[in-house]
């Protein structure tokens, strides 16, 4: 029986692409057309409330708050969703929570601006499901909804870079600039639709994503080729050995160690 290997199909970086797209354009969206909310950057948010809770402005407390409460509820039902269904075999969780960002966002592209508190919540919703169900980009720790913790991780990588000229490293850095440029672009066409498009632009971004859901079948298909499997066999058997091997070597050291003390006490 063929064994599924899901653990890398969703962290490619072409997938990776499309999610920094949507994110950069999900903010984009909930700030310019949504009355200046962000959907990803939260600590904007906080700064945002506590400001309006110093100044008094009561009536602008909710406008932050709600979004940020709905962003860690997000975290949490994308945590839950990931320990449900982490053993499914014809889709990946992670499909799950963008067919679930594609249905939330779409419905927001329905709702008027009489109704931002309840679209800021929405989006904010989904940007946190795909921010903590896409923590990897080839193996590197990324974030496709805000860029501080990229452009971190890609200028120490820049550093590094610069002593060591290591490809790899080069290659770690280019991902973290291209992402935070992916994330740019993004903002900037949901800065141009909600010109043209007003409330639908949203929809842009749901575009995006069954993009990056399709992606993840076609790494799934290219993981579960049979030589990539006879690769992953050999892998785990050769680790299964080094245990073994470690292991006796442990208890050999325990034993020597025991007769050693076992002689001295005598």
């Amino acid at each position: 029986m063929k064994t599924k290997h899901h653990g890398q199909m969703s962290e490619s970086f072409l997938t990776a692409v499309f999610l920094s797209l949507s994110g950069g354009l999900q903010d984009a969206y909930t700030y310019l057309f949504r009355g200046k909310v962000f959907a990803n950057a939260q600590t904007g948010n906080i700064v945002l409330l506590s400001s309006n809770i110093m100044d008094g402005q009561w009536d602008r407390v909710l406008h932050y708050l709600v979004p940020l409460c709905a962003f860690a509820l997000g975290v949490l039902v994308a945590e839950k969703m990931r320990e449900s269904f982490c053993n499914m075999q014809r889709l990946h969780w992670r499909q799950l929570v963008v067919l679930g960002e594609v249905l939330l966002l779409f419905i927001v592209g329905f709702l008027p601006q009489e109704q931002n508190l309840l679209a800021n919540a929405i989006v904010s919703f989904s940007c946190a499901m795909q921010v903590q169900a896409f923590r990897k980009v080839n193996g590197y720790a990324f974030a496709s909804t805000m860029c501080i913790g990229d452009l971190r991780s890609g200028v120490e990588a820049f550093c590094i870079w610069s002593k060591t000229h290591e490809p790899k490293v080069k290659d770690r850095m280019m991902r973290y600039f291209g992402i935070i440029l992916l994330f740019a672009v993004g903002a900037g066409i949901g800065s141009m639709g909600a010109a043209r498009l007003a409330g639908k632009t949203i929809w842009i971004s749901c575009g995006l994503l069954l993009v990056s859901f399709a992606l993840m079948f076609i790494r799934e298909e290219i993981e579960e080729n049979p030589a990539i499997e006879k690769n992953l066999a050999e892998i785990r058997q050769e680790t299964r050995e080094i245990d073994r091997t470690l292991k006796q070597e442990l208890k050999e050291e325990r034993e020597e160690l025991h007769e050693e003390l076992h002689e001295k006490l005598r």
